[in-house]
């Protein structure tokens, strides 16, 4: 028994004798999809299409992906069996991530059978495809079908249920969920999702009868306002869900409807310790500094929930309402700077940038970011305003007199251009644009200009000051 022996069999045409050779090999390595091939090969060769069809389908079994063993099956069924040839056929254009084509294959793959198992299960699939197109009225459709059936498993029930939520139709996720328990599937993420979607929907009473999870409990407790029994609740469960954020988002809502806001922070301050940078951080703290009437402190929060959740142009107004309450929040004033560039407001921008420097007179990037933008629009006395500061911050660095030396040539004033490129001689040596500079000084030298030397003065005396 060997390999060899098989393939010998083979290129000799002794196919029956193959056949069994590499059926030999098989038995002793099952996992080898090699020899399944082989065997689905030769079986098509012995014109034994159902033997074929059963090896290519083990293929399958192992390798979902196999373009081959597709081909063969549906080669095989194009003339016995429409219905599993078209469902060949869209799983072929499934793997090859053709959606378009794998809906049309698994519609026609329901109206080439009447076996009602085999209808369901194109169906279901045709549902996900449906659904991962975004066609989520039209996936609703299959799975309402699928769900008709006495075998619909419960994952359809909860796809069709998620995919109601997508459409905003809560009532109709509940609804299919009701169904599942009622046809048998009372498992705990079934009774959990519909316990979740009863508080949504403003039902405490029927989530507190479904859930069997102890936080969803006091949840329902303070839904239906039992705050005593919900704190007297989380209470006994701190050792063993103290851990978990749910537990202090659930304290912290207690404490706000009691009115003590300070606790309620502290709560919320556990919960983001336990789950960071969660959009119900922000929205909770916001809710709690609009109760306590502190104005900035709700759109300050309003902006950061907006941000965790992606919708920057609501951030950016509930930022700017914050700055208008205060404007000395250096944290809130970068973020509101970041932001309006990033929207194409860079005027604006500009203006709070102006303010971070006059509130810090140490940060760079500000100076950066406006000594940029008056070079973009050709203000270069205020440019070389900005590098100046920049420059007494960091005189050694190189980059900042070159673009001083720049901005007081373009705005005609030699002396102190001269006087930035002499500089940057002194310091920037071994800089790839150092040659280039020192042509420029001796070309300045050599070349006559209207001056404007308004700052030259304070230039030499910054200057003067390093000698």
């Amino acid at each position: 028994m060997s390999l060899q022996t098989a393939e010998q069999f083979e290129e000799n045409e002794q196919y029956t004798q193959a056949f069994e050779e590499y059926k030999r090999l098989y038995e002793h390595n099952p996992k080898d999809l090699s020899l399944l091939e082989r065997l689905g090969h030769i079986s098509l060769l012995l014109d034994n299409k159902e033997d074929a069809a059963q090896y290519y389908t083990k293929i399958l079994e192992s390798d979902a992906t196999n373009i081959l063993a597709y081909e063969q099956l549906m080669d095989i069924y194009v003339s016995t069996d429409k219905y599993k040839y078209y469902v060949c056929r869209g799983n072929m254009h499934i793997v090859d991530h053709k959606t378009e084509h794998a809906i049309n294959d698994f519609k026609k793959a329901i109206n080439a059978t009447q076996n009602e198992n085999e209808i369901n299960s194109a169906r279901y699939i045709l549902g996900t495809l449906l659904e991962e197109n975004n066609e989520n009225l039209k996936a609703i459709d299959e799975y309402l079908k699928v769900i008709d059936f006495e075998n619909a498993n419960e994952e359809v029930f909860t796809r069709l249920a998620n995919l109601y939520l997508k459409e905003d139709a809560k009532s109709s996720a509940i609804e299919v969920l009701e169904r599942a328990r009622k046809n048998g599937y009372d498992t705990t993420n079934i009774k959990e999702t519909l316990a979740d979607l009863y508080l949504r929907d403003g039902n405490p009473e029927k989530a507190m009868e479904v859930t069997n999870d102890e936080l969803t409990k006091v949840k329902c407790l303070l839904d239906m306002d039992k705050k005593d029994e919900a704190i007297e609740k989380l209470n006994s469960l701190e050792n063993q869900y103290g851990h978990i954020a749910q537990f202090h988002s659930l304290k912290a809502q207690y404490y706000y409807m009691t009115g003590d806001f300070e606790k309620a922070l502290e709560s919320v301050a556990e919960f983001d310790k336990a789950e960071p940078n969660s959009a119900l951080t922000y929205q909770m703290r916001a809710l709690i500094y609009e109760d306590k009437n502190d104005d900035y402190g709700a759109h300050l929060n309003w902006g950061k929930y907006n941000i965790v959740r992606g919708n920057k142009d609501i951030a950016i107004n509930e930022f700017l309402n914050a700055y208008r309450y205060k404007d000395d929040d250096l944290d809130l004033l970068n973020t509101l700077a970041m932001l309006l560039e990033e929207s194409g407001d860079k005027n604006h921008a500009m203006e709070i940038y102006e303010r971070i420097s006059k509130l810090d007179e140490t940060d760079k990037k500000a100076l950066e970011k406006l000594a940029d933008f008056r070079e973009s629009i050709g203000d270069y006395v205020m440019q070389a305003e900005y590098l100046l500061k920049l420059y007494k911050l960091d005189k050694r660095n190189s980059a900042v007199v070159r673009k001083l030396g720049e901005a007081y040539e373009k705005s005609h004033n030699k002396p102190a251009a001269l006087e930035c490129y002499e500089k940057y001689l002194e310091i920037g040596k071994g800089n790839p644009d150092y040659e280039k500079i020192r042509q420029k000084k001796e070309k300045l030298d050599n070349t006559s200009m209207q001056e404007d030397e308004g700052l030259l003065d304070k230039i030499l005396g910054w200057f003067n000051k390093d000698k």
